[in-house]
């Protein structure tokens, strides 16, 4: 009887640690993919920012330009301000659009609101390479975190956006990857070079 209940002890134990394993990589999984999703919103955002500033200067440079000047101009600038509308994340207001109102408004009135909103907030991967280009010993995602944290409190930064980010980085080669043991830390492409030119002694005439 002992060694059967010895036997059927170590099958449990088997199926707890098999068990156990399958839920850790099922639990870093959703980690994986709810980090690539912050990451893909997060550069959203930042087209949708930088195509906001472009459409503003594009007006203030319309206005600045003489009244004949400005018809020659809006027919060259429509057709290169139209790919720049990456709208496909808003199906409501598509089905919306389509049922009666066929004339669209201004797209710079509507990015413009947003643009109050997201102006003199710089994007997750610009702080990420500024950190990294202030940085002269590479740094780990979480060492990353946290000195974004404390730089810019009034911003969540979790630690797995850092860390697809910065891969994004790397995958771009605007950073470079180290691994020592099972950690992986990060540098910038191109650091830089604080080599300044020693001072010479005056020769002293004799």
């Amino acid at each position: 009887m002992s060694e059967i209940q010895a036997s059927s002890t170590e099958l449990t134990s088997q199926y707890i640690a098999q068990i156990t394993g399958d839920l850790e990589r099922n639990t870093k999984e959703q980690e994986r993919i709810g980090a690539e999703v912050d990451a893909l919103q997060e550069q959203l955002r930042t087209l949708q920012h930088d195509h906001t500033v472009l459409v503003n200067m594009q007006q203030a440079l319309d206005g600045a330009t003489p009244a004949g000047e400005t018809a020659t101009k809006a027919a060259v600038s429509v057709p290169s301000q139209a790919p720049a509308e990456p709208k496909r994340s808003r199906p409501k207001k598509t089905a919306a659009a389509g049922a009666g109102k066929a004339a669209p408004k201004k797209p710079a009135e509507a990015s413009s609101a947003k643009a109050s909103k997201a102006a003199g907030k710089p994007s997750l991967v610009d702080l990420i390479r500024n950190l990294l280009q202030q940085q002269n010993e590479p740094r780990s995602a979480a060492e990353i975190s946290s000195a974004l944290t404390q730089a810019h409190p009034d911003r969540t930064i979790k630690t797995t956006v850092v860390r697809t980010t910065v891969e994004g980085l790397v995958a771009r080669s605007h950073a470079h990857r180290t691994k020592q043991g099972s950690s992986v830390f990060y540098t910038a492409a191109t650091a830089p070079q604080s080599a300044e030119p020693e001072p010479q002694p005056e020769a002293t005439a004799g």
